[in-house]
């Protein structure tokens, strides 16, 4: 163990984590803010579930479009300055689908919120790991879970308005100036200079900096498999966070009857949850591994989720959405912490395959679901929930186990 391990963080460096805590938060907060809006817009657009499942979907088609050009604004303009400039243009997006009068107008705006989310997501990540490195420790799940934080003050913030009567239009305007104003005096405090600092030489002898030609191949193709398992993993928890945001107002609303207030709870309870999940993580996945930590929490957010639908109530199924956003907890950040340390990648290019194909997941869910809701009912739509319990199940066994 190194020295820069052991030693206190300096105050820049602790500057900087609070400057991307602050990031992730407002990252979390501006679409939590929009989506127990969804039954209101889609009432009011007067779509039926598929076409609301296909509009919804542009948020993660806008993200899958522009994800991989994430890397290239990262390098040319800093990972602060990309993560504050994605905050900003995705707050402009929420409200213009907040505003939209037609359901092109409204895919159109969720498409730039999604683009501009997915530099956000990326950049705001990779500063989080140059701040990590800095610390000597992990402290990326900490981010997360301030994330969640977001998501949920966003929610409450969007309940609220909803049971005072606030229109769309200005309280969504609030939302974005005030997180656009505190992710602007978050920049002043991030970390400065460039993107890649110099990494020490690897203690390494001969054979590890020139492998062998027949060991190399079969180490790429391993690690290949490997980066695919975790885009599987990554992307069962955001099937699992797409149920929440698409879909859980709208099943305790319409399915269940709930009140407008109350049936944003749902959404509320798997963030909540989630924010645990991850507050606890570290602590977890340094006694028990990685491995054991998420194919514990597949198993309760299967099993929780599943007898919510199998028996379906209000208080049950807000129980439900709370089970499963506290057994995807760290799935996301595992991936992309592992992701960002395979061997035979350069750096950052694990971190943003994974943050990229797993917004496959915000892609595909919601027109799935909501076809297979017209065609049955979205409570079984909602199955994708335990289902991606299961693949999280099959798929663990890349992850790290339980250190010695």
């Amino acid at each position: 163990m190194t020295v820069d391990v052991l030693r206190r963080p300096a105050l820049a460096d602790r500057q900087a984590r609070l400057a991307v805590a602050v990031l992730f938060f407002t990252n979390g907060a501006l679409f939590a803010n929009l989506l127990p809006r969804y039954p209101q817009i889609k009432a009011d657009l007067g779509i039926g579930n598929a076409a609301y499942g296909l509009a919804v979907a542009a948020f993660p088609a806008g993200a899958i479009t522009a994800g991989l050009a994430a890397g290239v604004l990262v390098r040319r303009f800093g990972s602060a300055r990309v993560a504050v400039g994605g905050t900003l243009l995705t707050g402009v997006g929420i409200l213009a689908a907040g505003l939209a009068d037609s359901v092109v107008v409204f895919a159109g705006a969720l498409f730039l919120a999604g683009a501009m989310d997915a530099f956000t997501d990326v950049a705001q990540n990779a500063h989080g790991l140059r701040v990590q490195r800095r610390y000597g420790r992990s402290i990326i799940n900490s981010f997360h879970a301030i994330w969640s934080i977001g998501a949920v003050t966003g929610g409450s913030m969007a309940a609220a308005a909803i049971a005072l009567g606030v229109a769309r239009g200005p309280h969504l305007l609030f939302s974005a100036v005030v997180f656009a104003v505190a992710a602007c005096v978050a920049l002043r405090y991030c970390l400065p200079g460039p993107e890649t600092e110099a990494e020490p030489a690897a203690e390494t002898g001969a054979e590890d900096s020139a492998p062998s030609p027949i060991r190399a191949p079969a180490a790429g193709l391993r690690t290949g498999w490997v980066l695919a398992a975790l885009v599987l993993i990554a992307t069962a928890g955001t099937l699992v966070e797409d149920a929440g945001m698409s879909w859980a107002t709208l099943y305790l609303s319409d399915s269940l009857h709930a009140t407008a207030a109350l049936a944003a709870s749902g959404y509320v309870a798997l963030v909540g949850a989630q924010f645990v999940g991850r507050i606890v993580g570290d602590r977890l996945v340094d006694r028990f591994g990685q491995r054991a930590v998420a194919r514990s929490g597949a198993l309760i957010a299967a099993v929780g989720m599943g007898l919510a639908l199998a028996v379906p109530t209000v208080p049950g199924t807000v129980l439900g959405f709370a089970a499963a956003g506290f057994g995807v907890a760290t799935l996301v950040p595992a991936a992309m912490h592992e992701a960002d340390e395979l061997p035979g990648l350069k750096p950052g290019s694990g971190l943003t395959l994974v943050s990229w194909l797993m917004r496959l997941g915000f892609l595909l869910s919601p027109p799935v679901v909501g076809l297979v809701a017209d065609a049955t009912s979205l409570r079984v739509g909602l199955l994708v929930v335990p289902l991606a319990g299961l693949l999280v199940l099959l798929c663990a066994g890349v992850l790290r186990p339980r250190r010695s």
